[in-house]
């Protein structure tokens, strides 16, 4: 959620360029949902979601999240593959189905690209602490707790580079001239644009 706070707002042009839709549709969207009570939307101020609508957002997550894992662990889809599946499969499972999947794989904290997966109860776990890659500290030794999936081309390299959770990662080097940073990665050494290196999360063990 761009907001999980319920007084929280967001505007309507972050939601558009999130989705990648026109600043009108998601005006018209924004309207609709308010009138299922899901959002309150304030022309010109934001959106920002309601008890309801914070309530059945979690549900809608917890479903995409577990159907994601449960996909990658059983299917051996790979990390992009899994949701676009997700994203069909978390509007159309009953709750007996989703409460058999995570007894399945034994109540699991975080999907496979490392965002938390709300609880039965919509309760978010704690993530580990954790800074983007290009924020951590040259010469620190990293695991790789969460991967920004939104881009398949990233995801696709990312895979390609076979780059897992719980991966450990080292910084060697930041080129001060473009931010660009140095890492050691299963034993070889790859550099990584400023961008890319946004959209890792690591948490430092040394």
């Amino acid at each position: 959620m761009l907001s999980n706070e319920a007084e929280s707002k967001v505007s309507t042009l972050t939601i558009a360029n999130r989705l990648g839709i026109s600043n009108a549709a998601t005006s018209e969207m924004a309207k609709k949902l308010g009138e299922l009570g899901l959002v309150k939307y304030v022309k010109y101020q934001g959106v920002y979601l309601t008890k309801k609508g914070e309530k059945t957002a979690l549900e809608v997550i917890r479903r995409h999240r577990l159907w994601e894992l449960f996909l990658m662990e059983t299917l051996n889809l790979s990390w992009h593959e899994v949701h676009e599946e997700a994203e069909k499969l978390e509007h159309n499972t009953s709750n007996l189905l989703i409460e058999q999947i995570e007894s399945y794989l034994e109540f699991p904290k975080f999907d496979p690209h490392g965002d938390p997966i709300p609880d039965i109860n919509g309760i978010l776990p704690k993530m580990p602490d954790n800074v983007m890659l290009k924020n951590a500290e040259v010469g620190g030794q990293y695991i790789i707790v969460r991967v920004d999936h939104r881009h398949k081309e990233l995801v696709d390299y990312f895979q390609k580079l076979e780059l897992k959770l719980n991966q450990k990662i080292e910084l060697i080097d930041r080129l001060a001239f473009d931010h660009s940073v140095s890492v050691k990665l299963n034993g070889s050494t790859y550099t990584f644009s400023e961008k890319i290196a946004g959209n890792l999360y690591v948490s430092r063990i040394k």
